[in-house]
């Protein structure tokens, strides 16, 4: 059974505390919560690290391939792993902060990236999380990042939206109780409106647990909307 655990992790570029200035205490909490899934994660022993998140198309990356956070204000490569000349600066937004969050942990492991398509529709990112446990050789753990609606309040990036708090309450019991069938059921159209950056990459964690059988066990360990955004950490584990 390849797929050993799972961390679900928002990509906030105010997660990296050299971006966010002196408002870095703000997500301190945040951050700590997204230090500790990335620890429980390595502490189920895989052998690789996969980083999931959402793109402007599905695409695999290379292990030298990099992001950037220059348009954020922070003139700095953030590399997903191997310093090669083979690699290019190409990870969106999800995977370099999660590339980031994996660096903080002092892990050597080796780690890979996957995004998936913001619009792929539900059969194809269950179908991506199945790909990923049939193609895996070794002991994976899945990194997968992706935020809530961005509709929580009048200063919220979406303004405010009466939908949005039931969406992410349904988003909360799923992650809490490892239900993949619950987050496959998150409707496209509904997620875009509110402007969720999450709901195709929790789709193919849902997926691949599917693919890996077995009866998993989730713990939601944050769940708050600073910002006017929604954001959840969150651990699946084999109970």
């Amino acid at each position: 059974m390849p797929l050993v655990a799972a961390a679900v992790c928002p990509h906030p570029p105010l997660l990296v505390p050299e971006l966010a200035g002196a408002a870095a205490g703000e997500l301190d909490d945040l951050r700590s919560a997204a230090d500790a899934a990335v620890a429980r994660l390595l502490a189920a022993d895989p052998e690789v690290i996969v980083l999931l998140g959402g793109g402007p198309a599905t695409a695999r990356f290379n292990a030298a391939d990099s992001g950037s956070l220059r348009q954020y204000g922070l003139d700095r490569p953030v590399r997903l792993w191997k310093v090669n000349c083979a690699g290019a600066e190409r990870l969106p937004l999800s995977l370099t902060i999660g590339a980031w969050l994996v660096s903080r942990s002092g892990t050597e492991l080796p780690r890979f990236a996957r995004s998936v398509a913001a619009d792929a529709p539900p059969a194809e990112c269950a179908e991506l999380g199945a790909t990923l446990v049939a193609e895996a050789e070794h002991r994976v753990a899945l990194l997968v990042l992706g935020d809530g609606s961005a509709c929580r309040g009048v200063t919220a990036p979406g303004y405010d939206d009466p939908r949005a708090p039931a969406y992410d309450e349904g988003v909360a019991a799923a992650l809490a109780g490892a239900d993949a069938g619950a987050l496959l059921d998150l409707d496209p159209g509904l997620s875009a409106e509110l402007r969720v950056a999450g709901r195709a990459p929790w789709q193919v964690l849902a997926g691949a647990a599917r693919a890996a059988g077995g009866d998993w066990g989730g713990d939601l360990s944050y769940r708050q909307a600073p910002y006017g955004v929604a954001y959840f950490v969150a651990n699946w584990a084999r109970a």
